[in-house]
């Protein structure tokens, strides 16, 4: 029996659950999980039969070889790296399966990915992913009775340098309604729900060059503090802390003092108006060092486990005039894993839907249905409630599934 080879490109949290789920898989016997650093990796295969360890840098001529030399390759990695998997994955003629959004330059390798006769699908994790399967499915059943929607906002986060977009009376973004199956509606908005603050706080580092990617070679030196980053970042005259705080006040446009209080507290429990070192967090960019200094302060701690909510809500009008809410909310306690791994299992098995090539997203219910079928054997399950848009209690009845 020929053997289905699948290539990881990661052994980050994200990459852990889909290993153990791949090799739960008799069929699908052989992994590899590269990344830069080969002892990341060798910690993900320890224990873990057929799975193989190999170091690898995404950016690097070597992707080619090893996407080739595969079946299908998962890259959970930062999406910016994507496209360059695709292209690769083109190349080599191998099929693709990732968690994120579909970047406009992933749209723009569609007519390649068809010509090379693969499938690249998308948005097949949490979210997006599960948020499709449960949205596709109301959305299916509602226009199955001859209802429409009057209202469908759907979350959506890519990265929160996004501007927001919507359709507005027909305008702006044509694609969206046929994307989600919905051509009725007139007004489609697709956002993400924040803590409050968040927005400011997000803004105001950006303002402060926190959220820099650009490659720098200052932030490696030995020996820096992070007041000396932040004096580095802002162009501050000195470390000193009324210094950091007068360059802030320069760069930020806060509303008011109270969210520039907030904003300051957040910097403090950051530490960066502390002259501790920064230790392990240099990395070769300002996000970076961010980034792994919030790992340090965000990391779980012994009994506590993550969550993860979704919510859908809709307003539908059936063909007798009468209106209903429809919510679906799906509660998900513990490590979700990785569902691009069951979504490439049918695609390695021929599944006809997602045997299609070019670049694909689960928004039709001959992909979705399916789907929705793997995860529940793995006891993640929506409930929805319905109700009808009344005063009357006695209209309310909850479905759950």
């Amino acid at each position: 029996m020929t053997q289905t080879t699948i290539l990881v490109l990661g052994s980050g949290m994200v990459a852990r659950p889909c290993v153990d789920y791949l090799l739960r898989n008799h069929h699908l016997p052989r992994m590899a999980s590269p990344c830069r650093t080969l002892s990341a990796a060798e910690r993900l295969a320890s224990g873990r039969p057929n799975a193989e360890a190999l170091a690898l840098d995404v950016s690097s001529s070597d992707l080619d070889i090893q996407v080739a030399s595969h079946d299908l390759v998962i890259p959970p990695v930062p999406y910016i790296y994507h496209a360059d998997v695709v292209r690769s994955a083109i190349r080599g003629k191998t099929h693709v399966v990732t968690t994120s959004y579909v970047s406009p330059a992933l749209c723009e390798l569609d007519a390649a990915a068809k010509a090379a006769g693969i499938t690249v699908l998308n948005e097949v994790g949490v979210d997006p992913g599960v948020d499709h399967l449960y949205a596709v499915k109301t959305i299916t059943d509602a226009h199955n009775k001859g209802g429409k929607f009057s209202w469908s906002p759907r979350g959506v986060l890519l990265s929160q340098f996004n501007s927001a977009t919507f359709l507005k009376d027909g305008e702006g973004l044509g694609a969206l309604p046929r994307v989600q199956n919905i051509p009725e509606a007139h007004t489609v908005i697709r956002g993400s729900l924040r803590y409050e603050g968040n927005p400011a706080l997000v803004k105001a580092l950006i303002d402060l060059g926190w959220l820099d990617s650009e490659p720098q070679p200052w932030p490696q030196a030995s020996g820096l503090s992070w007041t000396q980053t932040q004096q580095r970042a802002t162009n501050a005259p000195s470390a000193k802390e009324a210094d950091l705080l007068a360059r802030v006040d320069e760069l930020c446009n806060f509303s008011c003092e109270k969210e520039r209080e907030t904003f300051v507290a957040g910097l403090r429990w950051m530490g960066m108006f502390s002259d501790e070192a920064l230790a392990g967090h240099q990395r070769g960019n300002l996000l970076d060092t961010l980034s792994a200094r919030l790992n340090g302060l965000c990391r779980f701690q012994l009994g506590e486990r993550d969550l993860v909510m979704l919510q859908h809500k809709f307003v539908v009008q059936l063909p007798d005039g009468s209106k209903n809410t429809i919510t679906s909310t799906l509660e998900l306690f513990g490590e979700p894993g990785d569902y691009a791994a069951m979504a490439k299992s049918m695609l390695l098995d021929g599944f006809k839907p997602f045997a299609a090539p070019g670049v694909l997203v689960p928004c039709s219910p001959e992909i979705c249905d399916p789907l929705r079928a793997k995860i529940e054997a793995e006891g993640i399950k929506g409930a929805d409630m319905m109700y009808w848009v009344s005063s009357s209690p006695s209209q309310m009845y909850r479905r759950c599934h």
